[in-house]
Protein backbone atom coordinates (compact mmCIF):
# COMPACT_ATOMS: atom_id res chain seq x y z
CA UNK A 1 0.00 0.00 0.00
CA UNK A 2 1.48 3.69 -1.09
CA UNK A 3 1.69 6.11 1.60
CA UNK A 4 -0.44 8.84 1.25
CA UNK A 5 1.29 12.40 0.36
CA UNK A 6 -0.22 15.02 2.93
CA UNK A 7 -2.03 17.85 1.29
CA UNK A 8 -0.86 21.11 1.03
CA UNK A 9 -2.07 24.33 1.95
CA UNK A 10 -2.55 25.41 -1.41
CA UNK A 11 -3.72 22.02 -2.64
CA UNK A 12 -7.05 22.56 0.45
CA UNK A 13 -7.25 26.33 -0.25
CA UNK A 14 -7.31 25.55 -4.05
CA UNK A 15 -9.98 22.82 -3.21
CA UNK A 16 -11.46 25.28 -0.68
CA UNK A 17 -12.18 27.95 -3.37
CA UNK A 18 -13.97 25.33 -5.43
CA UNK A 19 -16.45 24.73 -2.98
CA UNK A 20 -16.93 28.16 -2.39
CA UNK A 21 -17.46 28.49 -5.82
CA UNK A 22 -19.82 25.39 -6.65
CA UNK A 23 -22.11 26.37 -3.81
CA UNK A 24 -22.04 29.85 -5.47
CA UNK A 25 -22.85 28.92 -8.75
CA UNK A 26 -25.79 26.62 -6.95
CA UNK A 27 -27.22 29.79 -6.07
CA UNK A 28 -27.74 31.12 -9.27
CA UNK A 29 -30.75 32.58 -10.17
CA UNK A 30 -31.73 33.25 -6.36
CA UNK A 31 -33.71 36.79 -6.67
CA UNK A 32 -32.11 40.18 -4.64
CA UNK A 33 -33.33 41.26 -1.28
CA UNK A 34 -32.58 43.60 0.80
CA UNK A 35 -30.87 42.59 3.68
CA UNK A 36 -31.08 38.87 2.87
CA UNK A 37 -28.80 35.85 3.54
CA UNK A 38 -30.74 32.81 2.62
CA UNK A 39 -31.57 31.12 -0.35
CA UNK A 40 -35.37 31.33 0.90
CA UNK A 41 -35.38 35.17 1.35
CA UNK A 42 -33.13 36.18 -1.21
CA UNK A 43 -29.90 37.85 -0.80
CA UNK A 44 -28.48 41.17 -1.05
CA UNK A 45 -24.64 41.03 -2.16
CA UNK A 46 -22.87 40.56 1.21
CA UNK A 47 -25.61 38.45 2.13
CA UNK A 48 -24.89 35.81 -0.44
CA UNK A 49 -20.84 36.36 0.28
CA UNK A 50 -21.20 35.11 3.16
CA UNK A 51 -23.76 32.23 2.73
CA UNK A 52 -21.57 31.11 0.49
CA UNK A 53 -18.56 31.15 2.37
CA UNK A 54 -20.42 29.82 5.74
CA UNK A 55 -22.41 26.76 3.67
CA UNK A 56 -19.13 26.24 1.42
CA UNK A 57 -15.97 26.49 3.65
CA UNK A 58 -17.17 26.71 7.44
CA UNK A 59 -15.66 30.30 7.04
CA UNK A 60 -17.79 33.12 9.62
CA UNK A 61 -17.42 36.43 6.90
CA UNK A 62 -18.38 39.73 8.29
CA UNK A 63 -21.70 40.62 7.56
CA UNK A 64 -21.47 43.75 5.21
CA UNK A 65 -19.04 44.17 2.12
CA UNK A 66 -17.50 47.18 4.07
CA UNK A 67 -16.22 45.05 6.77
CA UNK A 68 -15.86 41.95 4.85
CA UNK A 69 -13.41 44.48 2.65
CA UNK A 70 -10.96 44.43 5.42
CA UNK A 71 -10.44 40.53 5.99
CA UNK A 72 -8.20 37.93 4.91
CA UNK A 73 -5.46 39.51 2.21
CA UNK A 74 -5.47 42.10 -0.42
CA UNK A 75 -5.14 40.96 -3.72
CA UNK A 76 -4.15 42.80 -6.79
CA UNK A 77 -6.60 42.89 -9.44
CA UNK A 78 -3.98 40.65 -12.10
CA UNK A 79 -3.41 38.13 -9.14
CA UNK A 80 -6.99 37.43 -8.91
CA UNK A 81 -7.78 33.80 -8.40
CA UNK A 82 -11.41 32.05 -8.04
CA UNK A 83 -13.19 32.02 -4.65
CA UNK A 84 -11.69 36.23 -4.09
CA UNK A 85 -13.44 39.06 -2.93
CA UNK A 86 -13.95 41.88 -5.72
CA UNK A 87 -15.34 44.85 -4.04
CA UNK A 88 -17.04 47.89 -6.21
CA UNK A 89 -18.30 51.26 -5.24
CA UNK A 90 -22.09 51.36 -6.43
CA UNK A 91 -23.55 53.29 -4.12
CA UNK A 92 -21.18 56.49 -3.70
CA UNK A 93 -19.32 54.64 -1.43
CA UNK A 94 -16.02 52.34 -1.03
CA UNK A 95 -16.95 48.62 -0.47
CA UNK A 96 -20.35 49.08 -0.61
CA UNK A 97 -20.90 45.97 -3.54
CA UNK A 98 -19.25 42.43 -3.02
CA UNK A 99 -19.11 39.38 -4.92
CA UNK A 100 -16.94 36.09 -5.73
CA UNK A 101 -14.55 36.02 -8.02
CA UNK A 102 -14.74 32.80 -10.53
CA UNK A 103 -11.94 32.95 -13.06
CA UNK A 104 -11.23 34.18 -16.34
CA UNK A 105 -12.00 37.98 -15.63
CA UNK A 106 -15.71 36.91 -14.04
CA UNK A 107 -17.70 37.55 -10.84
CA UNK A 108 -20.87 35.90 -9.50
CA UNK A 109 -22.56 38.75 -7.41
CA UNK A 110 -26.53 39.50 -5.82
CA UNK A 111 -26.36 43.03 -7.81
CA UNK A 112 -29.35 44.93 -7.37
CA UNK A 113 -33.29 45.04 -6.05
CA UNK A 114 -35.26 43.26 -9.40
CA UNK A 115 -31.72 41.76 -10.07
CA UNK A 116 -31.33 37.94 -9.11
CA UNK A 117 -27.56 36.22 -8.44
CA UNK A 118 -25.79 36.10 -11.71
CA UNK A 119 -22.71 36.21 -13.80
CA UNK A 120 -20.83 39.42 -14.59
CA UNK A 121 -17.48 40.25 -16.94
CA UNK A 122 -15.35 42.56 -14.74
CA UNK A 123 -14.19 44.39 -18.24
CA UNK A 124 -17.45 45.58 -18.69
CA UNK A 125 -16.79 49.18 -18.18
CA UNK A 126 -19.72 49.55 -15.68
CA UNK A 127 -17.45 47.45 -13.12
CA UNK A 128 -13.94 48.73 -14.49
CA UNK A 129 -14.96 52.43 -13.25
CA UNK A 130 -16.39 50.80 -10.21
CA UNK A 131 -14.10 48.61 -9.08
CA UNK A 132 -12.15 49.29 -5.55
CA UNK A 133 -10.03 45.88 -4.82
CA UNK A 134 -9.76 42.41 -3.86
CA UNK A 135 -8.79 40.23 -0.92
CA UNK A 136 -8.45 36.62 -0.71
CA UNK A 137 -9.96 35.10 2.38
CA UNK A 138 -8.91 31.64 3.31
CA UNK A 139 -9.74 28.95 6.07
CA UNK A 140 -7.04 28.56 8.57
Amino acid sequence: MQPVAPVSFVDRATAGAQDAIDSALDLLGIRYRRGGSSPEAGFDCSGFVSHVFREGLGLVLPRSSKEMSKTGEAVNREELKPGDLVFFNTMRSAFSHVGIYLGDNQFVHAPRAGGRVRIEDLRDNYWVKRFNGARRVSPE
